[in-house]
């Protein structure tokens, strides 16, 4: 049945029953009692209608305090829809609290900045990373406008010009952001902001890496090239010349083999598909092995020793003895003749420690923090004369994050320096009997 006959069919019959009560009424009392019926009853009803209408404007002006009457008549119905519609708004007005609430859950969870403005530019919203790329708070700074708040000359220009195809690129307490305004529906801007600090320090060490390596190859290949040049334009060369020429090309060559295997060991352990490969590892034997290696280098010249009574570890052999080997390595280079270094593998409170303890050179303070840098040296000349890569604390510092351990460094010129390694106590083996050893 169609809406018109719904609602005209019932208020028919409500009709017709009132004139067949006012036609009784008439028939049995008269003409005048009928008419009177028949005022008294238009009466009630315009009295009922006026009634439900006062009742239905109440509402709407309170639609959330005031309560719909349950009507009569055709009353009831539209008070029916009413409340549906009603239910269901607030049914739609749950959802889209709750679709908003997810909304704004998934942009605080962005690492990028997002800024909501009007199209005047006055701040609406904005999530936890915009405000910390560009020191805006919500509560404070919400319906203020951003050219206010971000007060850089760059930002002023890139709004003024309008030309937001193309990214700003920001530098807002010393962090490089690219910022990008992008407008959508009719009144509203997004304002993005992408960190690209950590990025532009990676590329910088990668350019530098290159560089660097370059430099460190290049510096071989010449001396192995010089040399054979000099071979081909004079076969009939001194012997004694000769074997000097080869002993020498045989240094730079295993020098470029030392830093490519080094540089092959780092590439490896920063890789995300190089997971540890973890193990018992017999610290002890290890660190025989190291202080024989370590004598070896020395040929004489050092007084090494080594006290071994801590625990052994759970970690990767091979890589725990290239960042302890490493840690030796370079105490025997940069100490004299006649100097010592002490080798200390015991148990502290909440782990276990490595120390590496000399009377060497020593390194000034200002050093100290970029030691593990990739090529970085404290003294070049000094570097080259000793072989060293300037890829071995590198090395080092990829290990001991792998192992979840820490690498502490105190030294004084021309006293000597300690490197101390920590690891955490969760990473100890126990059931180990210690044995006393020089």
């Amino acid at each position: 049945m169609s809406p018109q006959l719904l609602f005209w069919v019932p208020a028919a019959l409500r009709f017709l029953i009132c004139l067949a009560g006012v036609g009784i009424v008439w028939f049995f009392f008269g003409a005048t009692a009928g008419l009177i019926i028949a005022l008294i009853g238009m009466g009630a009803l315009a009295f009922t209608q006026l009634h439900y209408l006062f009742r239905l404007g109440s509402w709407l002006d309170n639609p959330h305090q005031s309560k719909l009457p349950d009507g009569w008549g055709a009353w009831t119905d539209i008070f029916a829809r009413l409340y549906r519609m009603r239910r269901d708004d607030e049914k739609n007005q749950i959802e889209l609290a709750e679709w908003l609430a997810r909304f704004r859950q998934a942009m605080s969870l962005l690492p990028d900045g997002v800024v909501i403005m009007d199209d005047v530019l006055f701040l609406e919203w904005c999530n936890p990373a915009a405000q910390a790329h560009l020191g805006l708070k919500l509560e404070r700074d919400k319906g203020m406008r951003v050219t206010n708040l971000i007060r850089n000359p760059a930002f002023i220009d890139y709004i003024i010009l309008g030309r937001y195809e193309q990214p700003l690129i920001l530098s807002v307490q010393e962090r490089k952001l690219i910022v990008q305004i992008i407008p959508f529906e009719n009144r509203r801007q997004i304002l993005v902001t992408h960190d690209a600090t950590e990025s532009e320090r990676i590329d910088m060490m990668r350019r530098d890496f290159i560089a660097n390596a370059s430099h460190e190859l290049r510096t071989p290949l010449t001396v192995i090239n010089g040399f054979l040049e000099i071979a081909l334009a004079q076969p009939n060369l001194d012997p004694d010349v000769r074997t000097s020429h080869l002993k020498l090309m045989t240094e730079q060559g295993q020098r470029m083999q030392n830093l490519i295997g080094d540089m092959l060991t780092l590439t490896r352990l920063e890789s995300v598909d190089y997971p540890l490969r973890s193990e018992r590892v017999h610290v002890r034997p290890l660190l025989e092995g190291i202080l024989e290696e370590a004598k070896a280098l020395s040929s004489g010249k050092h007084k090494i020793t080594l006290e071994a009574d801590g625990p052994d570890l759970q970690g990767n052999v091979d890589e725990l003895r290239s960042a302890f080997s490493n840690l030796v390595s370079n105490a025997v280079r940069y100490t004299p003749q006649d100097g010592a270094i002490k080798l200390v593998w015991e148990r502290k409170p909440g782990g276990v420690q490595f120390i590496v303890k000399d009377n060497g050179i020593g390194i000034s303070q200002e050093h100290i923090s970029r030691l593990t840098e990739r090529f970085y040296r404290v003294d070049k000349s000094r570097s080259r004369e000793t072989q060293g890569t300037g890829l071995g604390l590198a090395i080092v510092r990829h290990v001991l994050l792998r192992h979840r351990a820490t690498l502490g460094v105190e030294s004084v010129p021309d006293k000597g320096s300690t490197f101390t390694v920590c690891f955490p106590a969760n990473l100890i083996i126990e059931e180990f009997v210690p044995v006393e050893s020089n």
